[in-house]
């Protein structure tokens, strides 16, 4: 994606551009007046779940992330779909949409049209339109070293729904990994802006350490993880062990091998840090001092496995270092 970018125009230079796409944000900002921007995202994706109702709450909690991370309140959204309807019954379609559907309404979020296309591969998702005063607004580029770094979902739904693809995750495990991913971040955006915030993004496919690379890069930092400390879901660390796990993963590790330090790491865990996330939760940096607060806060409005997880330094030989138990 990098190598695509750098063949594209560079930005049109208009000053009410907040954020482009050359600076890895979760969504680009545009400037409407002094109180007001608007945050705009897309995103869409083949199914992760066998149920075509969840598969839509998902896709739609997934979408709305973005949005979330950026510290804005999702507005409007756009259905994106890729169907074949002579191939599969269109009912299934109407239950991903109904899916997406309740997640918008959830949210408070306006359904305002959409586009489809005919596609051998289901695809579904949305783009979303969301406010934001600019003043109010967090970047992935303001993390300052001595920040505490927290995470408000568990890690593990690349692993547990590869294993559903594979029929071997039982019903609970299935039932816990769907909830988690169709659960929106919009109390933790709401906690980290009250906590003060100076950076955040959620975790999705480029798995903690990419995201928190890009969170590091962006902010001129190194970001370390306490890797006990990072929350996983149940059997995660045994899928891995049995190599159970998505492509995704190891093409994540390949590509960040050389900006990420983790000396005396086991790699179970380092491959659970790489897994790749369907709308996971925010990682968020806050003030030294500030994160047991956001934590608990996080734990209180139903975010239990809300946990800090590492700190922010001074740019160091890596932008990412991983440790285990507060090694160094």
């Amino acid at each position: 994606m990098a190598q695509l970018l750098a063949w594209l125009p560079p930005p049109s230079g208009d000053p009410d551009l907040l954020i482009g796409p050359e600076s890895w944000s979760d969504c680009g900002v545009y400037r409407v007046n002094e109180t007001l921007a608007l945050v705009q995202t897309v995103d869409f994706f083949t199914p992760v779940l066998d149920d075509p109702f969840d598969y839509g709450r998902v896709a739609a909690a997934n979408a709305l992330s973005d949005c979330y991370a950026m510290g804005a309140v999702p507005r409007t959204a756009l259905s994106i779909v890729g169907f074949a309807p002579d191939e599969l019954d269109l009912r299934v379609l109407a239950e991903i949409l109904r899916g997406g559907c309740e997640v918008l309404a959830q949210a408070g979020v306006a359904l305002v049209g959409g586009h489809s296309v005919r596609d051998r591969e289901t695809k579904f998702g949305f783009a979303v339109t969301g406010f934001v005063d600019p003043a109010r607004l967090v970047t992935n580029a303001g993390a300052s070293p001595g920040d505490e770094v927290a995470l408000t979902k568990p890690l593990g739904s690349g692993v547990l729904t590869t294993a559903l693809k594979r029929g071997l995750l039982p019903d609970e495990d299935r039932r816990a990994v769907t909830e988690i991913m169709a659960a929106l971040n919009d109390k933790a955006a709401r906690l980290m802006v009250e906590h003060g915030a100076t950076a955040a993004t959620d975790v999705t496919g480029f798995g903690l350490l990419g995201h928190a690379r890009n969170v590091a890069a962006a902010s001129g930092v190194t970001i370390r993880i306490d890797a006990a400390s990072v929350p996983l879901l149940p059997r995660v660390r045994g899928y891995i062990e049995e190599g159970v796990f998505a492509a995704g993963l190891t093409n994540n590790e390949a590509y960040l091998a050389k900006e990420v330090a983790a000396p005396g790491v086991d790699p179970v865990t380092l491959r659970a840090l790489y897994d790749p996330q369907t709308s996971g939760g925010l990682l968020v940096a806050l003030p030294r001092g500030r994160g047991a607060a956001f934590v608990d806060a996080a734990r209180a409005t139903g975010m239990p496995y809300a946990a800090v997880i590492g700190e922010v330094a001074e740019r160091g030989g890596a932008v990412v270092e991983v440790r285990l138990g507060g090694d160094g």
